[in-house]
Parts: C-alpha cells; structure tokens; sequence
C-alpha cells in the first residue's frame, strides 16, 4: 500500500496523472490503476477524474494528509535500515531561502565533513516554496525565516538574526553617508527581491511602517543580480547584513545601516514535525544546534 499512497502523495503534488506517473518512475496507466486499487482497498472515492485529473475529493484530502505521514515515515525507516548496514549515507534536498543561500556551508560543511556518506542539494526558494516542499515531501529541510509568517506543520531551530543594510556603489545614491533611515528609501531609485519572497515583504512592511511607499525600478529573485545592479551606480539595495558585509563588500560596495527603527528578524532551520527524525535530518539538525550556540556565544566558525 506504501507505493500507491506514494502515488497518491505524487499526483496531489504534480496535479496531473503524466507528470507523477514521470515523477515516481512508472508508466502511467501503472500509476493511474495502483490509485484505482487503493481506492478499492479504501472503499472511497478519492480523485476527481474524467480524462484528466481534476483534484482531490473529501475522502481523498484526508487520504492524503495520512499518505505523507505514511510515505515519509517509510523512507525514514528505510534510511534507518541502510545507515545500519553501512553508516551515515544518503542524499538531503535543502530548500534555502535566497538571503540565507550564503549561511547554507555554515550546516552543510561541517555535516558533510562528520558524515562524508552525505551528499547535499541545496535549492533557492522562497520561504512559501520551502513550506510546501516539506509538506509534499520534495526537501528534507529548510532555512526560512522564523515568526514572521506561519511555519504551519513544521519545528524550527534558530540559527541567527538577520539585521538590514542599505547597499550603495561608490558614487551611487545616498553613499556619502553614515546611515539613512526606511522612509527615506522612498527617495532611492531601488532594486529588491520580488514580491513573493518574504524579505521582500519584510521591507515593504517596514518602509510603509514609515510612511514610504516601496516603488523599486527593479527586481529579481537573484541576490547576485540584485549586487550586480547596485554595482552600476544606477540602483541601491536593501540586503541582510550578512550578504552585505561579505558579497557586497566583495564586489566593493557600501552598506550602511538603516536606521528609525533598526529591526531584526530570526532566521532559522526548519523540518518536518515528524517523530522520529530520519537520521539524516537529525544529523543535519545537530548541527544546527551547534552553530546556533557558537553563532550566540560569538565563535561561528
């Protein structure tokens, strides 16, 4: 039963018959006819159909929220089994907010240098994106931010606090000077994340918060085509300290603080609420916790 309620995890996802059937690895009357089975198996009606897949019924919804339970809970076990036989091994699919991309090696290293039977990818979302991708099962594991919006079905463990800079080229808006403040922002030709990212949303809140109104000339779901810009004189950016400080001053670039009121969000890792942990997540959640003690006694590295 653990393969179709597979099957029925990966067309809730897919929302078409063709494409779980290419993601689970069969063909797709084999697909279509495992969902019929269990439908049997289950005495309900679970997918709406004609020729095409129309959605889930009530019955199915409800299938559904066991079947990922089910289907994560078997691939933890199997996990379990081979790391058994043969150590720590196996593949993390880490889902990574754009501005928190440059603190991934701070887990992903030191995992991988502790476990070298672990391998990563890590894939640049956003934080709705990271959310959903646990929830269906397509990432291990997440850095997003934390409190600011919903985790919904998911734990978190801190990792540290993002703090805001302006980031100016030399010779670019406001760069002669020490500091500027949120509404005066609404004066700067600006370049930002796009609207579905939440530090973008974190900016606008917190420019109309001062009575500014965010009108950038440009966006990207890129931080390094954000820099890009900001290094033609022509744009100015509003970034994490982190990036700022490391990325931007690579690329020579100012970064003042923002000021009245200087704000800070946590950032942090974020799982799926199931128990036990795969012993991979456990792993990497270890080191979450590591460097979040070292991150707030002051010794990150």
């Amino acid at each position: 039963m653990i393969d179709k309620l597979g099957y029925l995890v990966a067309l809730a996802r897919e929302r078409s018959f063709r494409r779980a059937a290419e993601a689970c690895g069969v063909a797709q009357p084999t697909l279509s006819a495992a969902i019929r089975q269990l439908e049997e198996e289950l005495d309900a009606l679970l997918v709406l159909r004609s020729s095409r897949y129309h959605g889930l019924t009530p019955e199915g919804e409800k299938v559904l929220e066991w079947a990922k339970r089910m289907v994560g809970d078997a691939r933890a076990m199997r996990r379990e089994l081979a790391d058994l036989r043969a150590g720590l091994v196996g593949h993390v699919r880490l889902a990574v907010i754009p501005t928190a991309l440059a603190m991934a090696p701070a887990l992903t290293v030191p995992c991988q240098r502790r476990h070298p039977g672990i391998s990563f990818t890590v894939l640049s979302c956003s934080s709705v994106e990271i959310l959903a991708m646990l929830d269906g099962l397509e990432a291990d594991a997440g850095i997003s931010y934390l409190g600011n919006e919903p985790l919904g079905r998911a734990r978190a463990i801190p990792l540290y606090t993002e703090r805001y800079r302006f980031v100016t080229a030399p010779g670019g808006p406001l760069s002669g000077r020490d500091g500027t403040t949120w509404a005066e922002l609404a004066a700067v030709p600006l370049c930002l994340l796009t609207p579905d990212m939440q530090n973008r949303r974190i900016i606008d809140r917190l420019m109309r918060g001062a009575g500014a109104e965010p009108r950038p000339t440009l966006e990207s779901n890129s931080v390094v085509a954000l820099l890009a810009h900001v290094q033609t004189g022509q744009w100015a950016s509003v970034l994490p300290e982190s990036i700022a400080t490391t990325l931007g001053a690579g690329a020579g670039l100012r970064a003042l603080p923002v000021e009245e009121p200087a704000v800070s969000h946590e950032v942090g890792l974020i799982l799926p609420d199931r128990d036990p942990m795969t012993a991979l997540t456990a792993a990497l959640a270890a080191e979450a916790r590591g460097l979040e003690g070292r991150i707030r006694s002051g010794t990150p590295d």
